[in-house]
């Protein structure tokens, strides 16, 4: 019963097969942790669930900056696949506790001087992390209550819908080329699926970073609501969507992301290859190097 393009591991029990429930009420929005609430943490993540609302509220909680370390990613793929389980959940919202930082993107640390086989372990996380959030069946929502550049914009927009704080001095992007980084395909497709391909080829080229406003102009985030109205508003769209029977919604995102889905998992070990081969050499590392030694500098 496992959707097209969506790994066996992520299956769940299709919605018509679950018990129905109400859309939430208004006085209880969904996304708060209402009883009888269900939580769950890790070191990386917390998770709490309104099982009378059916919506999971994850934050992410690694300081200093929510990077997409190894430990991160398996532990969100981890949640992911515990929510994904849980008949009574059918949505989650996903934002930070971390001030002012959505994620960081890919930990650098993960990619530089390590081995081989750890470079493999490490990218099939990555692609492993995508292929669930992308591909999950609840309704996904980021609360995008900070900065999110390169693989914290994967993030953001692998889900259904994109709230942002209205603040200047945040910003969302794949800015991957100004590391010398290539951004991988399925970050592409990901990109063009959201925005259209001439605001993903000239973003993706420069290595762009778009403030939350110029975000929203270009369609890289659904709204801009004010930081102390965020989850708020989360909430409220939750509800909109969870007011639709889950199986017709379901199989409409199934159908639309299908395609991108499949190409993964039909190339993950070329994919795999593809990025050990290009972390692994010599210029790279060192831009890696240098780009490390900026940051450490930043913090001194």
């Amino acid at each position: 019963l496992c959707p097209p393009g969506v790994l066996p591991l992520c299956c769940r029990l299709p919605a018509w097969d679950r018990a129905s429930r109400p859309p939430p009420s208004p006085l209880q929005p969904p996304g708060l942790p209402l009883a009888p609430c269900r939580s769950f943490s890790n070191n990386k993540i917390q998770v709490e669930l309104n099982e009378s609302s059916g919506v999971a509220m994850m934050k992410f909680k690694s300081l200093p900056v929510n990077s997409l370390s190894l430990e991160f990613l398996t532990e969100f793929s981890i949640s992911l696949e515990k929510l994904e389980n849980n008949r009574a959940c059918r949505g989650v919202i996903i934002t930070s506790a971390v001030p002012k930082i959505f994620s960081s993107g890919l930990d650098i640390t993960e990619m530089c001087g390590k081995s081989m086989e750890h470079y493999t372990e490490f990218w099939r996380a990555v692609q492993e992390m995508w292929l669930r959030l992308y591909g999950s069946n609840m309704v996904t929502v980021a609360a995008v209550n900070g900065s999110s550049p390169a693989g914290g914009c994967l993030v953001a927009l692998s889900c259904d819908y994109r709230i942002m704080a209205e603040n200047p001095k945040f910003s969302i992007g794949l800015n991957e080329a100004q590391l010398g980084i290539v951004a991988p395909f399925w970050f592409k497709d990901t990109f063009v699926n959201v925005v259209g391909h001439r605001v993903a080829e000239r973003s993706l080229q420069l290595g762009s970073l778009h403030p939350a406003p110029e975000a929203h102009k270009l369609g890289l985030v659904d709204e801009l609501v004010p930081e102390e109205k965020l989850m708020e508003k989360a909430a409220a769209v939750m509800a909109q969507w969870l007011a639709l029977p889950d199986h017709a919604r379901q199989l409409t995102k199934t159908m639309m992301r299908k395609a991108v889905l499949d190409r993964l998992v039909a190339h993950r070990e070329e994919d795999i290859k593809n990025f050990i081969s290009f972390v692994s050499k010599e210029s790279i590392q060192k831009s890696l190097r240098m780009y490390m030694e900026m940051l450490k500098k930043r913090k001194s």
